[in-house]
């Protein structure tokens, strides 16, 4: 085992043990913690993690493995792995390979040994912030030193990195047992998705309902969207802050105006918020884990989500234009919302879970529902 180090940029340090990225032996990022017990197969592979260390909070991690199936895009994202324990032996009848092979087959700098919780009230009490990660005899005075040297994620292009470069379909259905993944024949309607780092179990989702999937680069025009006639349109997840992406907001501007029904998640949902003349801010050490409630407005149910933004709509911004459909119950953020005059709403957290609890798949109906009404 070698000794490694993570350091915030405020000065606090940690020793540990790498258990992968030897060949890197290095990394800074964003470092914040994630609340789920399991998942992190689809947490590594999610591409709005880029740019960011993840802090696991449970006890062990990489018990049961890594498989061929669970994967959230082609590769792992997260810029660092920080872990309590990780096991010498994984056991699940799915598995192929250990967690460590896995983080050194995609070069990401894991380390294990930490007091993650204490990490945790770190972050809890002073907020997110910059933190590097070595492998070897690195003195803290230098962690920290290149912890303080990190951009801040605000002033890195994440979505340019982590998007798709050319147009694609997408036809592929949930996992189901014990058949695994089958392909969609028959569609109902057509669907435009801008890719700003979409998670694989969105457009599964999307493809359950029979939606025929085109997905389009971050940098799209809105005129190459329309150019497909599409009957909807998807805004997916994505890394990093929304401010920076001011082309996307014009042209999902444009596409607001033309009352095609459009649906957004996470970072759609806040670059919708932008595009409602809105504004979002960084919340403190944000929402990342499988656990957080949210109450419907509409219905008056509370739903047990899975989170990822560090980012949030500013309520007090939005126009009288703009419902709140749901809201977090730990801090009254905002969850959700809709246009009255337009066929436009959006989620905050993520419905597909993957990780997390299914509580919020019928946001993908309700999607179906609005494009129908549209047709009719």
């Amino acid at each position: 085992m070698e000794k490694a180090i993570l350091a915030l940029e405020d000065g606090h340090f940690f020793y540990g043990y790498a258990f992968s990225g030897f060949k890197k032996r290095e990394t800074g990022g964003e470092v914040i913690f994630n609340t789920s017990i399991t998942g992190y197969q689809e947490i590594l592979t999610d591409p709005s993690y880029k740019g960011q260390i993840v802090v696991m909070t449970p006890s062990q991690i990489g018990n049961y493995g890594i498989n061929l199936e669970d994967d959230q895009s082609e590769r792992v994202w997260v810029n660092g792995f920080v872990v309590k324990d990780v096991p010498n032996v994984y056991s699940n009848y799915r598995a192929v390979k250990s967690l460590q092979d896995y983080l050194e087959e995609n070069d990401v700098v894991g380390i294990f040994g930490v007091d993650t919780r204490a990490v945790v009230r770190i972050l809890r009490n002073y907020g997110v912030m910059k933190g590097y990660i070595g492998i070897g005899d690195i003195s803290p005075q230098e962690a920290v030193r290149k912890a303080k040297s990190i951009p801040d994620i605000s002033e890195l292009n994440l979505v340019a990195e982590v998007s798709k470069k050319e147009v694609y379909r997408w036809t592929q259905k949930s996992w189901r047992w014990p058949v695994g993944y089958q392909e969609q024949t028959e569609f109902r309607y057509k669907v435009a998705v801008i890719d700003y780092g979409v998670k694989r179990d969105i457009l599964r989702l999307l493809a359950d309902r029979g939606l025929e999937l085109i997905c389009f680069p971050h940098n799209v025009s809105a005129e190459e969207v329309l150019s497909i006639n599409p009957d909807g349109i998807f805004l997916s997840n994505g890394p990093g802050d929304p401010a920076t992406l001011r082309y996307q907001i014009d042209q999902i501007k444009k596409l607001i105006a033309k009352e095609i029904p459009i649906f957004g998640i996470c970072l759609g949902h806040q670059l919708l918020s932008w595009a409602f003349g809105g504004r979002t801010y960084k919340l403190e050490f944000g929402h990342h884990g499988g656990n957080h409630p949210v109450k419907n407005l509409k219905t008056g149910k509370v739903e047990i989500t899975a989170q990822n933004h560090n980012y949030a709509t500013d309520e007090s911004k939005l126009t009288a234009d703009i419902e709140i459909t749901h809201i977090n119950l730990n801090d009254n953020t905002v969850e959700g919302m809709r246009h009255r005059n337009y066929p436009v709403f959006s989620i905050q957290h993520h419905p597909e879970a993957a990780p997390g609890p299914h509580d919020s798949f019928y946001v993908f109906d309700d999607f179906l529902k609005l494009i129908e009404e549209c047709k009719s």
